[in-house]
């Protein structure tokens, strides 16, 4: 480094100048040095809190970076406002006053040695200076030693023109030449700032490995033993680039200088940030890794002290385990209340059964439409001692956009109950224990806690959906008692999804609910069926249910009956849909159960609808709220009403309910075709299904369905 540097007391063209050797300058991370450099290190055990002094250091070169151009420009008074609150957080007080001294000790070794001596020789000169103390404040002070001697030299330079003091000094230091040729020498100071924000990056770096929790990670386990055996070498690198940036400063002072000298020195400093950049990367990586380690011990820890809590339950009251679900830190409070917006804690919960929503963002309005009525109703009755709150899982691996942002607000701004502030404070361990221990995958779930944390329900919906609010507290004791009272009925296959309909029902008042997409069909069917209630004197009404899946076909098949006045039907398709799911939640809740369609008959109809849900067309009739219901595929049901004078006598003695039911028992074609379409929930997908037609085990197959039509 010494063939850059100008020899102050020579005229600058009586020297040589010679194009530095990067190999012998930037020197190579050879074993030798790197020994040499290790030979200086031997710490006492004196540990420095290096935040408040790097916190100065970061001060210091703030005001510096902007160089040149503020003084000349006048900037300074700008930028001065914009750091004066940054100012105002540094906490003198809290730097080791033992560190001044040391600091001022490096600053001469830099300043006096730099401008005459071999760089690698200063470097570890101060590396000795600093023996007793870890590398990472090894190079906090160095760095700040440096900021102090740069710090020293550009307050001259912004005062010299107000302050006599300061003026004289720069005539001294021949600031003044620095500043009227500033044009010339702008680029030089960009050079040193650009390598010295790359020795304070790559401090900074290695600082951070110093604040690693040690209960994660320990100093001889990978990645970090990787970083922390290359540290000595970035901390080498600093100083001598320090060093380097000192010595190039000490040369601008000598305005005799050489134009080929100067560029040679800024070639050499570019090289070195280059280096000290390539070293900020590698160990950046390195960070990356550790963090990621960390994370993962840390995800683990959560994972398991979940599982322990829940294995523990009841506790005195649900506040422990929910605070740990839903939000463990106390910095901010991470519920809002319903469309209110209001912000609260979790305290708010306490005491209550917590239903706890779970899902993506993909929660179709069906459910929430359902869901929001159900909780609004509750809200009238203080028997209903519950809340729901809406915990969103979101795929942390996908970048977070605005798309999924105004997505989740418009979601949130339609649930009157509680949800999660945001996505991003649920914990990872959190969203894992939900899916391996609550088995949620995609569809939403609705997970009961009693007062006490206790998951009595791992997915309430099934029984939501069923009876509402009948179905609190949401425990399988009380599941168990609603099915006690239940039997396979009108007011059972529609309670909740047609309440008019409910409401008119008497036992002399035939209905009959039918489904399909075959427009022909329903026109037959429906005309054929008034015809045959005219015939067998009763009143009979005809409701059209749809089919699940297909919300637009069925709002133009609404349409089309409609105009043509073939039947009733539900104007609302959110009906249509929650008709077909209660469905569903029976069939979940009684296999849940353990009950099986050969014990049970509302297991074995309920999964008889679904069945004719995957066909075009089906029928089912009914007297009243008994007992009495006769159902069929739809050609089948047409067939029978086509031939209703076969059965008419049989029809006026017996009922017309139970005739229809034995024509169609007896007249059983064996050409027919059922599938049955389940969504795949919790596990609870039956191992045989019995067909309706030929009462023979139906094959299982696999669909995998990307949309609902």
């Amino acid at each position: 480094m010494e063939k850059l540097r100008a020899n102050l007391s020579q005229p600058a063209r009586n020297k040589k100048i010679t194009r530095p050797n990067r190999g012998n300058n930037l020197l190579s991370d050879d074993s030798a040095m790197m020994n040499e450099v290790h030979a200086t290190h031997a710490p006492n055990g004196y540990i420095v809190d290096v935040d408040p002094l790097l916190c100065v250091v970061e001060d210091i070169l703030d005001h510096v970076f902007p160089g040149i151009d503020r003084v000349i420009n006048g900037s300074h008074h700008q930028h001065k406002n914009m750091l004066d609150e940054k100012n105002a957080s540094l906490n003198y007080d809290e730097i080791d006053g033992a560190l001044a001294f040391v600091i001022q000790k490096v600053s001469c070794e830099m300043s006096c040695k730099c401008s005459g001596t071999n760089a690698h020789e200063t470097t570890v000169a101060i590396l000795n200076q600093l023996s007793s103390y870890t590398w990472d404040t090894k190079a906090v002070i160095s760095i700040a030693s440096f900021a102090v001697m740069y710090g020293e030299f550009w307050l001259v330079a912004l005062v010299l023109e107000t302050n006599p003091l300061a003026k004289s000094v720069a005539y001294l230091k021949q600031v003044s030449d620095i500043i009227d040729q500033s044009s010339l020498l702008k680029s030089q100071f960009d050079t040193i700032n650009d390598l010295v924000r790359a020795a304070l990056d790559l401090t900074k770096c290695i600082c951070e490995f110093g604040g690693l929790p040690d209960e994660y990670i320990s100093d001889d386990e990978p990645p970090k033993s990787t970083a922390l055996a290359y540290i000595p070498t970035a901390v080498y690198w600093i100083i001598q680039s320090l060093v380097a940036s000192g010595s190039h400063v000490t040369s601008l002072l000598s305005m005799n200088r050489e134009k080929s000298a100067l560029a040679a020195e800024k070639w050499e400093l570019s090289g070195l940030s280059n280096k000290l950049s390539g070293i900020h990367d590698h160990l950046k990586k390195q960070l990356t890794l550790c963090y990621q380690h960390i994370d993962e011990r840390m995800h683990e820890e959560y994972f398991h002290k979940l599982v322990r809590l829940f294995e523990t339950t009841p506790h005195i009251d649900n506040h422990k385990i929910l605070t740990q679900l839903i939000y463990p830190k106390d910095d901010q409070l991470p519920l809002e209340e319903g469309t209110t917006k209001r912000k609260h804690g979790v305290e708010r919960l306490v005491g209550k059964t917590v239903l706890l929503l779970i899902s993506d963002l993909d929660i179709s309005d069906d459910e929430l439409r359902i869901l929001d009525r159900v909780y609004k109703e509750s809200r009238t009755n203080s028997e209903f001692q519950y809340e729901i709150v809406w915990l969103p899982i979101v795929d942390r691996s996908i970048s977070w956009n605005e798309g999924d942002d105004l997505k989740f607000h418009q979601l949130q701004s339609t649930m009157p109950w509680y949800t999660l502030h945001h996505p991003n404070l649920l914990e990872q361990a959190v969203a894992r224990y939900i899916k391996e221990v609550w088995h949620y995958v995609k569809k939403p779930i609705l997970v009961a806690l009693d007062p006490q944390g206790k998951v009595v329900n791992q997915n309430a919906f099934h029984i939501v959906w069923i009876w509402d609010n009948m179905a609190y507290p949401f425990t399988n004791m009380k599941e168990e008692e609603l099915w006690k009272n239940e039997t396979w009925a009108l007011p059972l296959i529609v309670d909740g999804v047609d309440r008019s309909l409910m409401e008119s029902i008497d036992d002399y008042k035939y209905i009959c609910l039918y489904g399909g997409e075959d427009i022909e069909w329903i026109r037959k069917f429906t005309t054929t069926a008034k015809d045959v209630a005219k015939d067998a004197d009763i009143r009979l009404e005809l409701v059209y249910v749809g089919k699940s899946g297909s919300r637009e076909k069925v709002e133009r098949i609404n349409k089309i009956i409609n105009e043509n006045q073939y039947s009733q039907f539900w104007s609302d398709v959110t009906s249509v849909w929650y008709f077909w799911t209660r469905l569903e939640s029976m069939m979940h809740s009684k296999i849940h159960r353990g009950r099986t369609v050969k014990d049970d008959q509302i297991l074995q109809e309920a999964l008889t609808l679904l069945t004719y849900n995957g066909s075009d067309k089906w029928a089912l009739i009914c007297r009243g709220s008994s007992t009495e219901i006769a159902r069929a595929t739809g050609d089948m049901f047409l067939t029978s009403l086509e031939d209703f004078s076969s059965w008419k006598e049989e029809a006026r003695q017996n009922g017309f309910v139970p005739a229809l039911f034995d024509y169609l028992r007896g007249h059983h074609t064996p050409q027919h075709c059922n599938r049955l379409i389940l969504p795949g929930i919790d596990g609870d997908i039956p191992e045989m299904v019995i067909c309706t037609e030929c009462h023979r085990p139906m094959d299982k197959y696999y669909m995998y369905s990307c949309c609902k039509d």
